[in-house]
């Protein structure tokens, strides 16, 4: 089944597989972004996954060689702020909020091929998932502080329960890139699996979806016995160096001024301490800061009440100047010199606690829609 737009294009394309339903993202021209229309379509095939007791399991991969999913269609929601179609933009996000909660709610396991480019969004997607296949290829980062945004789709939350110590915070402040089989062993991944063995993976699980026990969770632990013995555990890496270097600089750090500081005179890996302070020096300081106010208020929550919070502060940053600055550096311009205002992390807010709420500017507050 494809779901063609009024131009004609295909955004996703749906496989039913008996008792296996394969979903694809199919934008490759633009790595898989998620656009409002692609959202939309998504979640009403995961609708009709839960309604059809003949589906015992959702797959969901991406279009082309290169990405998963690279995100949400960021510049598309810029743009629409920027042409005063501020509600376009906010629906952007609250259904695509929505459908990442649908996936975590799913009554049926969901495993995700995380090939390529999975980013922002397509890290919203995965984080739901029962099994995330990471292959050689893989590029999982949350790089939004680069243009003003902020790592959304819950992972202010998520990121606590997948990744070891420190690393929520690291991966969320830094943007860094997780490459090839690391994703499994930060926790963004669950199995590691070569490219050329997709194929017999991906037949390994429709000739076993017919059998797999109608009820989630125990479906997932037969899924994991059969990933078992057709991925590579052996082929996830070790470094406890890098390890405890994050753990020791990331883990409960209290505020981004005091980051940089003791980033600044580390004895410890400093050839990483000097690119990731480089890296933040170059981030919206104030899409760094708010970034740090939401993981510690985040941490331990409730995902739905994480998603209602992404939402609220969805909506104000996307009439903050970094926002439009960042699109227009990074996306648009691509001079690559945002000029962020402020340009100091002395002067930035503190955001403590989320201060206040994050409400958007004085006569343009909106209900809060409830995430369902």
């Amino acid at each position: 089944m494809d779901f063609p737009t009024t131009d004609g294009e295909d955004l996703i394309r749906v496989r039913p597989l008996k008792a296996l339903w394969h979903i694809e993202l199919n934008r490759p021209r633009v790595l898989n972004s998620l656009s409002l229309a692609m959202v939309r379509q998504l979640a009403r095939v995961l609708d009709a996954v839960q309604q059809n007791p003949q589906v015992r399991c959702l797959l969901i991969t991406g279009s082309g060689p290169k990405a998963f999913c690279a995100g949400g269609d960021i510049k598309w929601v810029a743009l629409q702020v920027r042409s005063e179609n501020r509600a376009e933009a906010e629906a952007f996000f609250h259904e695509e909020y929505a459908l990442d909660l649908a996936v975590h709610r799913s009554s049926k396991p969901v495993v995700v091929v995380a090939h390529g480019v999975t980013m922002g969004g397509g890290l919203g997607l995965a984080a739901g998932a029962d099994i995330v296949l990471a292959t050689e290829t893989t590029h999982m980062a949350m790089p939004e502080t680069r243009i003003g945004f902020f790592p959304d789709v819950g992972s202010t939350g998520w990121l606590y329960a997948k990744c070891p110590a420190g690393y929520p915070e690291y991966l969320a402040l830094t943007g860094d890139d997780v490459l090839g089989f690391h994703a499994v062993r930060v926790g963004l991944a669950t199995h590691a699996v070569e490219s050329y063995r997709l194929p017999d993976v991906l037949r390994a699980l429709q000739d076993a979806a017919p059998a797999l026990t109608p009820e989630r969770t125990t479906a997932q632990k037969e899924l994991f016995e059969l990933m078992a013995s057709v991925t590579r555990p052996e082929a996830i890496p070790v470094d406890a160096a890098t390890d405890t270097w994050v753990r020791s600089y990331f883990d409960g750090v209290s505020s981004v001024p005091e980051l940089l500081e003791n980033l600044s005179q580390c004895q410890m890996q400093s050839r990483l301490c000097e690119g990731v302070f480089r890296r933040l020096s170059e981030r919206s300081p104030t899409a760094v800061a708010l970034t740090l106010a939401l993981l510690k208020v985040q941490r331990g929550r409730p995902l739905e009440e994480v998603l209602a919070m992404d939402e609220r502060v969805a909506r104000w940053i996307i009439q903050h100047h970094d926002f439009w600055e960042g699109v227009r550096a990074r996306l648009i311009d691509k001079d690559n010199r945002p000029r962020w205002h402020p340009a100091r992390y002395e002067e930035v807010r503190s955001f403590g606690p989320l201060d206040p709420f994050l409400q958007n500017p004085p006569g343009q507050e909106q209900a809060r829609r409830p995430i369902k």
